[in-house]
């Protein structure tokens, strides 16, 4: 069954977040956890990954972070201790692979084209990830990212994720064959509280893939849960 990603918001002060953590990563199986950093120097960077790392690992989550505020220094992935990085277009993978292979995880997103996805997938991203925002702010239908995640998944073997902005989307990705759901604003956004509104995306990703597979509730939960590796 295709499993969580969960997307911090933009992480200044760790303090709130490393409190909040432990409860909301009990509230749903989540694979791992995508660490967007506020801008800062180097040090401060490897500090507040340090501190979200224990409450994070100790989970059972791989920790990675935004590749957008490494600035070209991927060494900071290894140095703050986390499981690797999320980079975004073929360029910024191919600079990063030797940096991060074999010991951390290199995924990637930003691909705008089938060509780049498949480009991505042949350099060894470990995930390519479809229809998170671009740099306006624009992103493909969910009807458009539904196919494209359909596409990949009948044809290639690395895992696919779906960058979901709501529940339906995560239910829809799910049937459409996402090997894990990205989540993130909408979820942090509930007025209900982060760790419900995550339990919600879980059990929307739970019925889109029973949905999808033509298995009940019951046959999901007892089904072999795919793992990070």
């Amino acid at each position: 069954m295709p499993r969580l990603y969960l997307a911090t918001p933009v992480v200044d002060d760790p303090q709130a977040l490393i409190a909040s953590l432990p409860g909301l990563l009990a509230a749903a199986d989540v694979a791992a956890v995508l660490v967007r950093l506020k801008m800062a120097d180097q040090r401060s960077m490897i500090s507040r990954v340090k501190a979200l790392a224990g409450p994070i690992q100790n989970a059972g989550a791989a920790l990675l972070l935004d590749g957008q505020v490494l600035d070209g220094h991927v060494e900071l992935v290894a140095r703050s201790g986390a499981d690797g990085a999320h980079l975004t277009g073929v360029a910024a993978l191919e600079d990063a692979l030797a940096n991060l292979k074999p010991d951390r995880i290199a995924g990637v997103g930003g691909l705008a084209t089938r060509h780049d996805s498949m480009t991505a997938g042949e350099l060894g991203a470990d995930y390519v990830l479809f229809g998170e925002p671009d740099a306006k702010g624009q992103r493909p239908s969910m009807e458009a990212i539904a196919e494209r995640l359909q596409w990949w998944a009948e044809l290639f073997e690395p895992p696919c994720v779906g960058f979901a902005s709501s529940r339906e989307e995560a239910c829809e990705f799910a049937a459409a064959g996402a090997d894990f759901v990205l989540v993130g604003d909408f979820v942090w956004a509930d007025p209900r509280g982060a760790a419900p509104a995550l339990a919600d995306a879980e059990q929307a990703i739970r019925q889109g893939y029973a949905a999808a597979s033509g298995q009940s509730k019951e046959q999901v939960k007892a089904g072999r849960e795919l793992r990070w590796e």
